[in-house]
């Protein structure tokens, strides 16, 4: 007799079929129905776990969004560079591209995640400001160190790198005749060229900027934790 799915597992399921329904069909056409037919399991057992539909996709995004975080602190305490920003902006722009759940969120695509921007608002809004002010500190980090333009104070360099990436994302949006590679060592290169200064990350300033990040994966756990049952 096989032994009875566990908890977080079958949590990982309901999630999975939401993501996929979501990406498939939007958020306003999906149903908690679809999604547990989808999972071979009872609308209950849905339910069990997720208060409401809202609470249910919001899991989603804020998995996906760990996911996207979690890799990038991964990759920064395994490797130095990674904490300067054309190399944690390539890695992102990578793993968002590359992953249907990721591209709305971070492009709050309309047809995918339709209301629920609007029914999350102060959740996703709180995160965006964690994210901002996590990227400002790693900025003022790095700067003290020597490794970012001393001509630009931490509001005008976090300006430019917004200003940069966001171009990059939104652009993502019409017929690319770059592949997504290409496009990433572009975006790549021209953050490193608008605001670093060549110079090899000290370790110390490394563990400092992946500490800062890694902060932000605390704060996902937290609301996750608040709306899984």
């Amino acid at each position: 007799m096989a032994a009875p799915e566990q908890p977080p597992a079958r949590v990982e399921r309901i999630l999975d079929a939401a993501a996929e329904l979501l990406v498939r069909w939007g958020y306003q056409r999906v149903t908690i129905d679809e999604v547990a037919r989808h999972a071979h399991i009872g609308k209950g057992t849905v339910y069990l776990h997720f208060k409401t539909k809202d609470a249910l996709f919001l899991t989603v995004l804020l998995r996906t969004h760990r996911r996207v975080v979690g890799n990038l602190v991964d990759r920064m305490e395994s490797d130095p560079e990674a904490v300067l920003p054309s190399v944690s902006s390539r890695e992102v722009y990578l793993a968002v591209a590359n992953d249907p759940v990721a591209r709305p969120l971070y492009l709050g695509d309309p047809e995918v995640l339709g209301r629920l921007v609007q029914e999350a608002g102060g959740t996703m809004t709180v995160m965006v400001q964690k994210r901002s002010g996590a990227l400002r500190h790693a900025l003022e980090v790095l700067r003290a160190a020597g490794l970012l333009r001393a001509d630009l104070d931490v509001d005008e360099l976090l300006h430019v790198f917004a200003a940069v990436t966001t171009g990059f994302f939104v652009i993502d949006g019409a017929p690319a005749a770059v592949d997504v590679e290409k496009r990433a060592d572009l975006l790549a290169t021209t953050v490193r060229a608008a605001i670093e200064v060549p110079g090899r990350v000290p370790p110390d300033v490394a563990r400092e900027v992946a500490g800062i990040y890694r902060s932000l994966i605390t704060h996902i756990d937290d609301e996750w934790k608040r709306r899984v049952r």
